[in-house]
């Protein structure tokens, strides 16, 4: 990262989260840069802008310089789930079959004790429903029945979708969504309706946007597949204004790409693409591309990722290479029809509140946070209750006067009254020994998230190698890595923005699936096989179809796209299906049917046991996916030669006084990009960055290897 006079900037990463926006800067050596500055919610261009001009400082050029070099931009960004979160999206109305009008805000009843703790969910008296996305009276019944076969039961009662599409103009809903039970196995219905909305619209001169759930997610489960169709018409949709926004800031300083946004598969598709909520949550997924790109360059198949920020603590694990995908996950406390890469997220950052119980005199941290302002400790003021950071700053972790590189000065003696007041006095503690206690309370917590998460799914931490990053990320590695005996534990000297490395480091990729139901019994003739193969091979023309076209938008033409074809499957009866690659490009004989076949039992025996494999039971294949990619260019991993294990004495910047476990002591202080590979630093040492601070206490040492990343050893 040293300074030099020229460089050709390609590819400008961005990662705008809730408290700060990240932005790498790749040139055409694959070399990166990393800039931060606040988030600016209400114009995420700016905080944009800001992060950049950060970066580029490094390289001692400018926006101006750089911008119209650049060839790719990808964007991963929280304004859409903050829009859902917040509940203000559009007003949308809802066509449903008749009788079924109350299915959207029963939530398949799980909806009522989403994110709630265990303790809680034993209680009815703790449940409650958030108010439906839809409220009940805009939503409205025709109609129509389809058995789950795909069986026209009774047919669509063509005459009452008129009335109920005036009905819904009538009341000004900004969108229309469609849905009907099992119209993924028939959606002749929905499109109908879909078209005789649109002629109603044009007749009495008020068009909204339609969107009919077939054409956005044909998958079982009407609940999930109703709650992403809205969300795809209440805040997706709304949010390409936001993106257009920093698509216009991005043209305005010279850039000639078309921006790309970061997608809960992940892969990063287009902004104008079809199915914009698959970036619903974009930030985190970027943190795990970028760890499983990591592990590609460096040789490491299993990875525990981790990842702190000012809201939350995110983990996610890379078995043997792969992602794990969860097709019905829940996001907002609403189930979702999205393949989103599996992660377990809780809200405990380094901007989380802190409080105490008045009753039991208890801790208890978050789940809110302060967002952009971190605590008591900001110079503007307006958070006034005690916040993680605050405990930092007091403890001395944090230089207050580099945070953001300098260009914020926080307040120490802000942050000790708060906490003296809101902690300390209502504990009986001193002010240092709450703030460590917070410390060491949100550690334990973090630390006991990520055992449950990897000893939860049948594994060890033994059997990984754990990757801490995130701006609060290497303040706490040492705390909730210990005695976990991970193989190793990794910290990027780029961990603050490992999230914008992430999206720079994705593929150009869409993904599109599609629900089937294709049984097959032990023992049947070849001609079932047959058939059961033509109509997989037919959803995945359809879904190939579908893929071509997104890219088709930004100029692909067919023959540049790689497709890679998936399909779902388990054993007739069972509840949980497995995604597998499928090891045929096309099927054409019974061999192929064997292929697909002996695919799934190596799948199934790897993650359950060889012996609970049960052909008696025949197969079902229970989806189809197709992921299309266009390879574009990523970040090169640093190398760089080794040096002696004695840092240099340049990267000293001398001690300071930091309270650790009932003492203060002396912190010997290094600014981590002065730093050689190969340096060796024992405790208690503070690495500091502009954008991050890595915590060497006692019990640990760190050493840099060649590729800029510290390896954190418990001794």
């Amino acid at each position: 990262m040293e300074a030099v006079t020229t460089r050709n900037a390609q590819i400008l990463a961005i990662d705008a989260g809730g408290t700060m926006t990240d932005t790498f800067i790749i040139d055409d050596n694959g070399e990166f840069v990393v800039g931060k500055a606040q988030s600016t919610p209400e114009d995420e261009s700016i905080g944009l802008l800001n992060s950049a001009r950060d970066a580029l400082t490094y390289w001692n050029t400018t926006v101006e310089e750089e911008f119209p070099k650049l060839l790719a931009g990808v964007y991963s960004g929280t304004a859409m789930l903050n829009r859902l979160v917040s509940r203000k999206g559009r007003r949308v109305g809802l066509i449903v079959n008749k009788g079924m009008e109350d299915f959207h805000r029963m939530g398949r009843a799980i909806q009522a004790y989403l994110g709630y703790s265990y303790s809680d969910r034993l209680h009815l008296n703790t449940h409650r429903y958030d108010p439906p996305l839809v409220p009940r009276e805009l939503t409205r019944g025709v109609t129509e029945r389809v058995d789950l076969f795909g069986n026209v039961v009774i047919p669509l009662y063509e005459h009452e979708v008129e009335p109920a599409v005036l009905d819904l103009l009538e009341q000004d809903v900004e969108a229309i969504v469609i849905s009907l039970l099992h119209s993924y196995k028939y959606p002749q219905h929905e499109r109908k309706i879909r078209d005789i909305a649109k002629e109603v619209m044009k007749k009495v001169g008020k068009e909204v946007p339609v969107f009919a759930s077939v054409d956005y997610y044909p998958v079982r489960k009407e609940s999930h597949r109703t709650n992403t169709t809205i969300i795809e018409a209440y805040a997706a949709d709304p949010s390409r204004e936001t993106l257009s926004k920093i698509d216009n800031m991005l043209r305005n300083h010279g850039a000639k790409f078309d921006l790309r946004v970061m997608a809960s598969h992940g892969g990063t598709i287009s902004t104008r693409a079809n199915e914009l909520a698959r970036t619903l949550v974009s930030g985190p997924i970027g943190g795990v591309v970028g760890a499983k790109y990591l592990g590609e360059q460096l040789g490491i198949r299993n990875i525990a990722c981790s990842d702190i920020g000012g809201t939350s603590f995110d983990m996610a694990l890379i078995t043997q290479g792969d992602l794990s995908i969860n097709t019905s996950p829940d996001m907002a406390r609403l189930v979702l029809s999205l393949p989103l890469v599996s992660m377990d997220t809780v809200g405990a950052g380094a901007g989380s509140f802190v409080r105490v119980d008045p009753n039991f005199k208890s801790l208890t941290l978050g789940p809110d946070s302060a967002g952009s302002r971190v605590g008591v400790c900001y110079p503007e003021g307006g958070i006034e209750m005690v916040t993680v950071t605050d405990c930092h700053v007091v403890l001395g972790l944090i230089n207050p006067d580099n945070f953001l590189g300098g260009e914020v000065k926080l307040y120490p003696e802000r942050a000790y009254e708060a906490l003296k007041k809101q902690v300390a006095d209502p504990l009986g503690l001193s002010v240092e020994d709450a703030a460590y206690g917070v410390i060491d309370l949100l550690e334990s917590q973090l630390h006991n998230y990520l055992e449950s998460m990897i000893l939860g799914k049948g594994y060890s931490p033994s059997q990984y190698v754990c990757f801490s990053y995130g701006g609060g990320g290497p303040l706490h590695t040492a705390g909730y890595t210990k005695g976990l005996g991970f193989e190793d534990v990794l910290v990027p000297a780029w961990a603050a923005g490992f999230s914008a490395f992430g999206c720079g480091a994705a593929d150009f990729e869409y993904r599109y699936d599609k629900t089937l139901d294709i049984n097959v019994n032990n023992g049947d003739e070849d001609s079932s096989k047959l058939k059961a193969g033509k109509e997989l091979q037919d959803a995945w023309d359809e879904l190939i179809e579908k893929v071509a076209a997104e890219f088709e938008k930004n100029n692909f033409k067919r023959q540049d796209v790689s497709f890679r074809l998936y399909f779902r499957m388990q054993y007739q009866g069972q509840l949980n299906d497995l995604e597998i690659e499928s090891p045929i490009q096309k099927f054409k004989d019974i061999n192929d049917w064997e292929e697909l076949v002996k695919a799934f039992e190596e799948t199934y025996a790897r993650i359950y046991a060889k012996a609970a494999k049960s052909p008696e039971l025949g197969y079902s294949i229970t989806g189809a996916i197709v992921r299309g990619i266009v390879e574009v260019a990523k970040p090169k991993i640093p190398e760089e030669p080794l040096s002696g294990e004695t840092p240099p004495s340049e990267a000293f910047l001398g001690q300071r006084d930091v309270y650790w476990k009932g003492e203060w002591i002396k912190a010997n202080i290094w600014e981590m990009e002065k730093l050689k590979p190969g340096n060796k630093i024992g405790a208690f040492s503070i690495l500091e960055s502009p954008a991050t601070t890595f915590v060497i206490p006692p019990g640990f040492e760190t050493y840099l290897d060649e590729h800029r990343i510290f390896h954190l050893k418990e001794l």
